[in-house]
C-alpha cells in the first residue's frame, strides 16, 4: 500500500471520527438543559437520559452484522441516515413520552456505530494508531460548541436548553451518512461462518468473559460508569442552574485537551503501560469530582473548568484504553462484536445504573421551593468524589497487570 494511500485512508478515517462525535454532541450535551425546561420529572428526566443505555443493548448485535454479513462502512451510513431522520422529529415534537421513544430509536441506530468507527479504524489502521485517528472525534466534539457559539453569542439566538440542537444534529447526520460510503472497504471478516443463534444475538463476544482478568475488568468499568454519569447526564444541569450562559463551550474545554491526551495514548502505552494508562485516567476522574466538590453551590469557574478539563484524561486515558485492552483480547473474527460488548458494558449497563443511581443522589440532596428547585451540589459532588475514590482502589487491587499487558499475545 502506498503513502498516498495510507494518508487518504487516514484523512477518510478522521473525517468519519470527526462527523460521527459532532453529530452527537451536539445535541446531547445540552439535553438535560432541554428536558429540565420542560419541566420534567426526576424519574422522566432520568429514563430520557436512559435512552442512549438502552440503545447500547443492540451494539453487540450490529457489530455482529459487520462481522458476518454487511461491510462496516455500508452498516454506518444507514445508521447515520436513519438518526438524521429521527432527529428530525425530535426537534418539532415537545411531548415527553414522544421524544423518549424518538431518542431511544435515535439510540438503537447511533450507540453502535462507535463501536463500528472503532472497528473500521483498527481494521485499516491497528489499535496501537487507533488513538491518531479517534482524536477527529474530539475535534468533531468541540465543533460541535461553535453551533451554540454562533446561535447564542453572534445571533443572539437561544440554544442550549432549546429544540434547535436536534436540527443540527439531524443535518450533520445526513452529511455523515451520505459521507460513509466513501470509506476504506471494510468487508465482515467472518462471512460464510456458521451462524447460531447466539452469534445471530451478537451474544458471542461475552465468551471473553471466560477471560478472569477482562471479566474482573468489565465489572469495574460498570461500577466506574455510576459516578462518570453525574458529569456526563447532569453536568448540564449544574450549570444551567447556576447560570452559566455557554453550557455546550464551557463542556467543550475538556475535549481541547483531550486532543493531547489522545495523541499521548501510544506513547503512554508504552512507557508506562496498558493498566497503568487507565489508571491516571481513574485518577482524573477523582480529580474531575474533587474539582466540582470545591466548586460546590457557588460554581466557581476556575473549579468548574478543571472539573471539564480532566474529561480529556478521563476518556483518552481510561476509555479509550478500554478500548484498545478489548481489542488485544478478542479473536479476529470477534472485534466488531468485541468493540460492541465494551460499549454495552458502558452504557447500556453502566449508564443506565449510573443514571438512575446519580438521579436518586441528585433527588436526595434538592428540595422543591416556591422558586424553583433548590439543590444541595456540594453534597451531590462530595458523594460522586467518594464513589469514584472506591472505583480507583478495587482498580488498583483487583485488575492485575501481567495479564493486561501480556493480553497483546
Amino acid at each position: 500500500m502506498s503513502l498516498k494511500s495510507i494518508n487518504s485512508d487516514h484523512l477518510r478515517l478522521g473525517t468519519m471520527m470527526f462527523f460521527q462525535y459532532m453529530m452527537f454532541a451536539v445535541w446531547w450535551v445540552p439535553l438535560a438543559a432541554y428536558l429540565a425546561n420542560l419541566g420534567l420529572s426526576r424519574n422522566l428526566t432520568a429514563l430520557i437520559l436512559s435512552s442512549m443505555a438502552f440503545g447500547s443493548v443492540v451494539s453487540p448485535m450490529v457489530g455482529m452484522l459487520a462481522d458476518r454479513y454487511f461491510r462496516a462502512q455500508h452498516v454506518l451510513a444507514f445508521s447515520n441516515f436513519a438518526i438524521a431522520v429521527m432527529l428530525l422529529l425530535a426537534a418539532i415534537t415537545s411531548n415527553p413520552a414522544g421524544l423518549f421513544v424518538i431518542l431511544l430509536v435515535v439510540m438503537l441506530f447511533y450507540m453502535p456505530t462507535w463501536a463500528l468507527t472503532s472497528s473500521i479504524t483498527m481494521f485499516h489502521v491497528g489499535s496501537d494508531k487507533f488513538a491518531r485517528i479517534r482524536v477527529y472525534g474530539t475535534f468533531g466534539w468541540i465543533a460541535a460548541g461553535v453551533f451554540s457559539a454562533i446561535n447564542s453569542g453572534w445571533m443572539g439566538i437561544d440554544f442550549d436548553g432549546t429544540h434547535l440542537p436536534f436540527y443540527y444534529g439531524a443535518a450533520i447526520s445526513l452529511i455523515a451518512s451520505v459521507f460513509n460510503l466513501t470509506l476504506p472497504d471494510t468487508p465482515p471478516a467472518a462471512r460464510g461462518q456458521k451462524a447460531s443463534l447466539i452469534d445471530i444475538m451478537g451474544f458471542r463476544s461475552f465468551s471473553m468473559l471466560r477471560n478472569r482478568n477482562y471479566a474482573i475488568f468489565l465489572a469495574i468499568f460498570v461500577l466506574s460508569m455510576i459516578p462518570f454519569t453525574m458529569y456526563w447526564s447532569y453536568f448540564s444541569e449544574y450549570l444551567a442552574d447556576r447560570g452559566y450562559r455557554f453550557i455546550t463551550i464551557t463542556m467543550s474545554t475538556g475535549q481541547v485537551l483531550e486532543i493531547l491526551i489522545l495523541l499521548s495514548v501510544p506513547y503512554f502505552i508504552g512507557k508506562i503501560g496498558l493498566r497503568n494508562t487507565m489508571m491516571v485516567g481513574l485518577a482524573a476522574l477523582v480529580i474531575r469530582y474533587l474539582a466540582l466538590y470545591l466548586a460546590g453551590d457557588e460554581a466557581g469557574l476556575h473549579f468548574v473548568l478543571l472539573g471539564a478539563g480532566v474529561h480529556g484524561m478521563i476518556f483518552g486515558y481510561y476509555h479509550l484504553g478500554a478500548q484498545i485492552y478489548t481489542d488485544r483480547t478478542a479473536p479476529d473474527a470477534l472485534k466488531s462484536q468485541a468493540q460492541g460488548l465494551i460499549f454495552f458494558i458502558t452504557f447500556a449497563v453502566g449508564l443506565l445504573a449510573g443514571n438512575f443511581v446519580c438521579g436518586w443522589i441528585i433527588r436526595m440532596f434538592s428540595s422543591s421551593t416556591p422558586e424553583g428547585i433548590h439543590y444541595q451540589w456540594e453534597n451531590i459532588w462530595g458523594v460522586t468524589f467518594l464513589m469514584s475514590v472506591i472505583v480507583l482502589l478495587a482498580f488498583l487491587v483487583f485488575f492485575k497487570n501481567k495479564q493486561a499487558e501480556t493480553s497483546q499475545e
